[in-house]
């Protein structure tokens, strides 16, 4: 047998009240927490989205740490990456040369980054190969002079497979009429896509042994590549790794080279959560003007109740109940209609783009150009909690009045 303080509750929710107002109100307060919860999941999984899409693309090219030399140049790269093997986290190393460059082609001219790599060696430790619109990584060969282009720079050049690019360096050579700038003729071998403008617009790959030859680096290299089990313990092994190489190297890790990014999207996911938080708030807090009219509606029911015996506690818990039922239904129906919408974005962004004919993330602006999600279930339960204590808190001030009325005074008139 349910008590009667919850009976009363629930039955005051339902029933049809002569002012209707209350009635609207209660619904709009239901709506609101509703739709702030389903806003704040949808934010928030988007968010965790961009985190793991941005850190998967960046770590699809970058390495997990990055050793080199005090001027960029680094000898014996095949016992530093032996040393840097003996950690237990690393699980490959590869060789790197970078450098700026310019290619030319039918008269376009775009400025890229040129990095030399061993392609064996290079799928090891990121993932450009998996991401090979046309031709394969595995066709730069030391002496072939092959190049393979990121989607974008390639479109920019015009350029497709079989097509020979001029890689202009900017290190010139002292001849007889000056300075002049060291050109090589490059055939295109490959052409790649993950997903990012910064890479896919302006990153170029060759052999290493020919980036050494048109660099003038001799053996040498501008350094080592590692990937490890968990790349979150890339920060730990860097400073471990600083600790026992021999040799003056520089050793960062991405969560250095790409700070701002990640730093960034936290410091936004954040100030979204706040911010969205207080559109719960505000109709959590439209539970006090809906109980506070429903207790002057119910003074004399309240009357009637107490002269019957109920204690001002009993009173309180009835509309307690009645303002937390509606943050629960809201609740429960924000946290359904976000999760459902977070889980389907992939979907329904599209939907929406095709329908009006707009894009939200243009490729050549944005770093990601696609929407993503990634719903944690931390996230929804943060948000449930909140969104409860929210709504019960509201409910405390109008209940509190409730419990003090006066039988007396209310029956006065009645």
């Amino acid at each position: 047998m349910q008590p009667f303080e919850l009976f009363i509750g629930l039955r005051y929710t339902r029933a049809k009240r002569r002012n209707h107002f209350i009635s609207f109100i209660s619904l709009i307060s239901m709506a609101g927490i509703a739709l702030g919860v389903a806003a704040l999941i949808v934010v928030l999984s988007v968010m965790n989205g961009f985190q793991e899409e941005l850190r998967t693309r960046i770590l699809g090219v970058a390495a997990h740490i990055q050793i080199s030399g005090p001027d960029n140049t680094l000898a014996g790269w095949p016992r530093v990456a032996a040393d840097a093997g003996r950690n237990p986290e690393v699980v490959a190393a590869a060789p790197y040369v970078t450098a700026q460059g310019m290619l030319a082609f039918d008269g376009a001219v775009q400025g890229a980054v040129i990095r030399g790599i061993l392609p064996d060696y290079e799928d090891r430790v990121a993932d450009i190969g998996a991401h090979m619109k046309r031709g394969r990584l595995g066709d730069l060969r030391p002496g072939d002079f092959g190049i393979v282009l990121g989607a974008d720079l390639a479109r920019a050049l015009g350029v497709t497979l079989g097509d020979k690019v001029v890689l202009i360096a900017p290190e010139g050579q002292v001849t007889p009429a000056g300075i002049l700038p060291r050109l090589k003729q490059f055939r295109v071998v490959g052409i790649f896509s993950v997903g990012m403008y910064e890479y896919d617009a302006g990153l170029a790959l060759i052999d290493l042994a020919d980036a050494q030859k048109l660099y003038r680096m001799g053996d040498r290299v501008s350094g080592v590549r590692l990937r490890l089990k968990d790349l979150y313990q890339a920060p730990r092994v860097a400073q471990e790794l600083a600790g026992t190489l021999r040799g003056d190297f520089y050793i960062t890790d991405w969560t250095r080279q790409h700070a701002n990014f990640f730093r960034a999207v936290e410091i936004e996911k954040n100030v979204m959560f706040i911010i969205l938080l207080l559109i719960v708030a505000v109709a959590s807090f439209n539970i006090v003007s809906t109980l506070v009219m429903v207790v002057t509606d119910k003074q004399a029911d309240i009357a009637i109740l107490r002269t019957l015996g109920a204690s001002p506690a009993s009173i309180l818990k009835v509309f307690v109940i009645q303002g937390a039922f509606i943050g629960v239904i809201g609740t429960a129906m924000g946290v359904l209609g976000g999760v459902l919408l977070a889980l389907n974005i992939p979907v329904i962004v599209p939907a929406i783009e095709r329908t009006f004919g707009i894009h939200f993330l243009a490729k050549s602006v944005y770093y990601i150009s696609e929407l993503p999600s990634k719903l944690e279930l931390r996230d929804v339960l943060v948000i449930g909690t909140v969104s409860l204590v929210l709504s019960l808190l509201a409910t405390l001030y109008p209940s509190y009045r409730a419990s003090k009325v006066n039988p007396a005074e209310a029956l006065r008139y009645e």
